[in-house]
């Protein structure tokens, strides 16, 4: 068997051949082309004009003796192209029997016919090389098994896994079809910035970075939420944003230090409110992704087609983990309890914090349908206003599905009197050692000052939403290019 070298090296040579033949293997001019699926769909109508172009990637070379056959695909669809020796002349059908690889791009011109076996497919009459390929694609394209290689390489993971392309095509849908559910809903999309002068809007560290020219540190944003709510402040009543954040942290299964969300205001409104909301947009992706509300998710049946569930924190703690009175339990036995659990407890963590670890580690993964999770501590949610029905928790809620946070929302803190003392809280935090602390932002309490109105927001996680649509087990297997360590 060739190594790779061997076989970079022999196509080398067949890049100079072209070149010597007078063919510019990587021409400036793209052709005036046919797309192949237009090309088979129409093939009525093209067979009969005496000759298109069609243009795309070899995927299979098929040699019988003067004839040869090729598969092309350009991306979207595939079509055969036959190459006759008596019908190109000797000259360029021997140049392109002896040049042409599995994974070079061509333009084939020809007369569109049937062949015996009432395959559609292309007599050529001319071609032209538009890329050269110097590496193989991935053996026989059968895939590129390797889970590490597919992630580092992932060009050649799309081109050798058709499920994989299928996945991203869900994505953009996905994508694609929450903007049409909530442009037709009134709000409006927003731009905000991504770098930071004070990184805010969540718990979590940022990524650094330097603006040489300001002389100023910077922060690739964690969260855009106090960006979209100077936009309250400032009149807009509906608005949302997609794009992505930075966090930096640990990778696993469902984290990615860059991921995408929506982010969503709404002024006039409330959690529950918005929980009816939530679920709306939740069930119509289901159906137009996946074309039914029940569909399985890791080997689980999830049912998309009842009310959604609801519980609060605390229940969850007491059903899933056999903690109750949360509220009332003290934080050296809570901690005590975490242990057991083999949760790590960090310098800064108070007892919401711990509680929390709690819930991420032994509750969430078992709640498998969608439910609504309410009324987390309020220490952990300094954005949030306090539950009139339990006090000293947040009015919010966070969506669980297949053991997976998709939606995280609540009732937008709009007192900036209350909302200086929530930092002044989190820069004890901060002191006593949580890095992850929400900081005092002078900016965002000016803009309160002015007034914002009652609002609700939340945030949607894409790349897990389309994990659970696409029975994705990891993070990397909806990111495109997800981060991975470096190669030793």
């Amino acid at each position: 068997m060739s190594s790779i070298d061997d076989i970079r090296g022999s196509r080398i040579a067949k890049l100079a051949k072209l070149r010597e033949a007078g063919h510019e293997p990587y021409p400036a001019k793209v052709p005036v082309f046919v797309p192949v699926a237009e090309a088979k769909e129409k093939f009525n109508s093209f067979k009969n004009k005496k000759s298109i172009a069609v243009v795309g990637r070899i995927v299979a070379i098929r040699l019988h003796g003067g004839s040869l056959f090729c598969d092309v695909s350009d991306g979207d669809s595939a079509l055969q192209v036959y190459l006759k020796e008596d019908e190109l002349g000797g000259e360029s059908f021997g140049l392109f029997r002896d040049t042409a690889d599995i994974g070079d791009f061509f333009e084939f011109r020809g007369k569109l016919f049937l062949t015996k076996k009432k395959e559609k497919t292309l007599l050529v009459s001319g071609w032209r090389v538009l890329a050269k390929g110097l590496k193989p694609l991935p053996e026989k394209w059968h895939g590129l098994q390797d889970v590490e290689e597919r992630f580092r390489k992932r060009h050649l993971d799309l081109l050798s896994n058709p499920e994989v392309r299928a996945r991203f095509l869900k994505r953009t849908a996905v994508i694609s079809e929450l903007r049409r559910f909530l442009d037709k809903a009134g709000f409006v999309e927003v731009e905000t910035p991504i770098l930071h002068p004070l990184a805010g809007g969540a718990s979590a560290k940022p990524f650094t970075t330097h603006h040489n020219a300001l002389d100023q540190e910077l922060f690739l944003r964690i969260a855009p939420e106090l960006y979209l709510k100077r936009l309250l402040v400032g009149g807009f009543s509906k608005i949302y944003e997609i794009g992505r954040s930075f966090r930096n942290e640990g990778v696993d299964a469902t984290h990615n230090p860059e991921f995408t969300t929506i982010e969503l205001y709404e002024a006039f409104s409330d959690s529950e409110q918005h929980r009816v909301f939530v679920e709306k947009i939740i069930k119509q992706l289901a159906r137009s992704v996946k074309g039914a509300l029940r569909f399985k998710y890791q080997g689980n049946e999830i049912d998309f087609g009842k009310k959604f569930g609801s519980f609060t924190f605390e229940e969850a703690l007491g059903r899933f983990a056999l903690i109750n009175n949360y509220r009332k339990l003290p934080p050296e036995e809570l901690e005590l309890k975490a242990k057991r659990f083999g949760i790590d407890i960090e310098a800064g963590d108070n007892k919401a914090k711990i509680a929390d670890k709690i819930f991420r580690k032994i509750c969430r993964p078992k709640i498998i349908q969608p439910t609504f999770v309410l009324c987390y501590p309020l220490e952990i949610l300094p954005l949030a206003k306090e539950s009139k029905e339990y006090p000293g928790m947040a009015d919010m809620y966070q969506l669980v599905v297949g053991g997976l946070e998709m939606v995280k929302g609540f009732s937008e803190l709009n007192d900036p009197t209350e909302q200086r003392k929530r930092f002044l809280e989190q820069e004890k935090m901060r002191a006593a050692g949580d890095e992850e602390a929400d900081r005092m932002d002078e900016d965002f309490l000016d803009a309160l000052e002015y007034g914002m109105p009652p609002a609700a927001g939340f945030a949607i996680g894409i790349d897990r939403l389309i994990m659970l649509l696409t029975d994705a087990p990891n993070i990397r297997e909806v990111v495109l290019f997800p981060t991975l360590r470096p190669q030793r």
